[in-house]
């Protein structure tokens, strides 16, 4: 046993006979989840600071705070391994629709980064923030209440060296590429992220992501990739993730795992064929998802990438080419596999313009056509370039039995893909959103845990706690255990659930009834108590 512990152990001992221990914070009664997986313990939970104290029998004890969680679930706060939170939270450090899911770490990095970025001084800025670090130092300065953590992105470092480019990079600009990756990784990055469906990363080939993907192994992390296909090349794009993890030595992470199209869904078997040999043969390969049967992503991944080169204004110049802007078309009519959906399966998140949201917004792709006067496609190019931006929306395009299928793989953990909001001040900033921003975890522990009974609610926990927190090397966090950091969800098991809808996503998640981070509580009976203890968690490059 280690010295702590003994110590620990004694110190509830020798106050039994005399004073009456005192800790910060005593939660009682409660059914314990500690994240292992193990099944859970009624018992109770001492907090000193931002540290676990002490789990066993306190009746002998008393706290500054007490809690009695009997008849609730006290797990270790979950870790969204997909977070695009990183501008919603300098806007809003609250981290509303991710608290009120027991939400304690927000992970950045899927391709983009919040950093490197080169800055105009010309133009006023939130920060002089260059790098990645420099950005998590300057979100936990404004306040933020969960931990926060990211992978640096591959699109973001390939386009601070080559923008929009698409060609393969020189020597020169390859070794600035891994250089930037080696200080990120020094600074505290999980590993590497990238996002192979959207330009300018698809550009890349692989040989450029084993290399830096190398950078990272070196310093513990993990690549972590939206792959380069979740459709008709599914196949190719998982050998292409497995050479990688394979040549570069390092563990490897699937982004959202799931197969578009209907045509595309009969190829699961071999998917997780595929999966489970890598693992076999010696490769670490994990993934994570949403428990969603529909996607969410912007209305210009429809277009073929190669008219997208140079970035948002040159792509509107040549959309503006009649001869340009035919070739366009004819690939969207006959069908850029990986991408393009029937319209009806598209639904319109919303757009910049308040005159095309009052039009279009909600909407589904084929009625917006109708609206418009014009066939999908041309209708999407003309909105596109009214609108100055990349759109947004949401595509029905997954498999519920493959979902669920998934959903039960013993190493998938899980992660939003979306940002974090206030259900009022959401609309207003960010329009519709995809409901997983509202109510992925809830969903998981809810409708298929609870109702559905895909899995038990101590295996669910784990997936959302010790997994991915052993998975990434996470210090002291993921667990409920004597000396980890005092990240801890107070939930019901039996009236959790998730609102938000495809309709109406602005909707809070209902029964996690207090949080708490870093030791301190952010959730009280379901309200934000106004505390930001959220830290920076760091990788083990940094910790080395």
């Amino acid at each position: 046993m280690k010295p702590w512990l003994v110590l620990s152990s004694l110190l509830i001992a020798l106050t039994s006979c005399g004073e009456q221990q005192m800790y910060d914070v005593v939660i009682r009664n409660g059914q314990v989840y500690d994240g292992s997986g193990a099944l859970p313990k009624q018992t109770d939970i001492a907090i000193n600071k931002d540290t676990i104290a002490f789990i066993g029998d306190l009746s002998s004890a008393k706290g500054k705070k007490e809690f009695d969680a009997k008849g609730l679930a006290v797990s270790p706060g979950f870790i969204n391994m997909l977070s695009w939170g990183d501008r919603s939270l300098l806007m809003d450090g609250r981290s509303l629709s991710d608290l009120k899911q027991g939400v304690t770490l927000e992970i950045f990095g899927e391709g983009w980064s919040p950093g490197p970025v080169r800055r105009n001084l010309k133009k006023p800025v939130d920060s002089l923030w260059t790098t990645l670090d420099g950005y998590m130092q300057w979100l936990i300065k404004k306040g933020v209440t969960p931990n926060v953590a990211s992978f640096i992105g591959h699109t973001t470092v390939r386009h601070y060296v080559m923008e929009y480019e698409n060609r393969v990079a020189t020597k020169e600009e390859l070794e600035e590429m891994k250089t930037l990756v080696r200080e990120a990784m020094e600074a505290g990055a999980l590993g590497l992220g990238t996002s192979l469906i959207y330009a300018p990363a698809n550009y890349a080939p692989t040989e450029e992501l084993i290399e830096l993907a190398k950078v990272a192994s070196a310093y513990k992390g993990i690549y972590i990739t939206h792959m380069r296909s979740e459709s008709d090349f599914i196949l190719d794009a998982l050998n292409e993730m497995l050479r990688i993890a394979s040549e570069a030595n390092i563990p490897a992470e699937i982004y959202h795992l799931k197969i578009n199209h209907e045509r595309n869904w009969t190829k699961i078997d071999t998917v997780l064929a595929k999966i489970d040999s890598a693992q076999k043969a010696g490769l670490k390969i994990t993934a994570n998802m949403y428990p969603y049967a529909a996607s969410n992503t912007s209305l210009l991944a429809r277009l073929p990438t190669w008219v997208q080169e140079g970035g948002a204004k040159e792509m509107r110049k040549r959309l503006r080419n009649p001869a340009i802007r035919k070739k366009v078309l004819d690939e969207m009519r006959n069908g850029i596999p990986s991408k393009n959906a029937e319209p009806e399966n598209v639904m319109v998140l919303g757009f910049r313009l308040d005159s095309l949201n009052n039009l279009y917004r909600g909407k589904r792709l084929d009625e917006v056509a109708r609206i418009h006067g014009k066939d999908a496609d041309e209708t999407l190019l003309d909105l596109l370039l009214v609108d100055r931006s990349p759109a947004a929306g949401v595509y029905f395009l997954i498999s519920e039995s493959n979902m669920k299928r998934m959903l039960q793989l013993p190493y998938v953990s899980f992660g939003s893909d979306g940002t974090s909001l206030d259900q009022v001040k959401g609309f207003k900033d960010f329009g519709m959103v995809h409901p997983r921003t509202y109510g992925t975890f809830v969903r998981v522990l809810g409708k298929y845990t609870r109702d559905e009974k895909l899995f038990t609610l101590e295996e669910a926990i784990h997936r959302m706690t010790g997994l991915p927190a052993t998975r990434l090397n996470l210090y002291k966090r993921g667990l409920l255990k004597i000396g980890h950091y005092a990240d801890i969800a107070i939930f019901n098991p039996q009236t959790i659930e998730a609102k938000a809808t495809y309709e109406a996503p602005h909707q809070y998640a209902v029964g996690v009834e207090h949080v708490f981070v870093n030791g301190q509580q952010v959730l009280d009976n379901g309200e934000h108590t106004g505390n930001f203890p959220g830290r920076i968690v760091y990788g083990a490059g940094k910790r080395k």
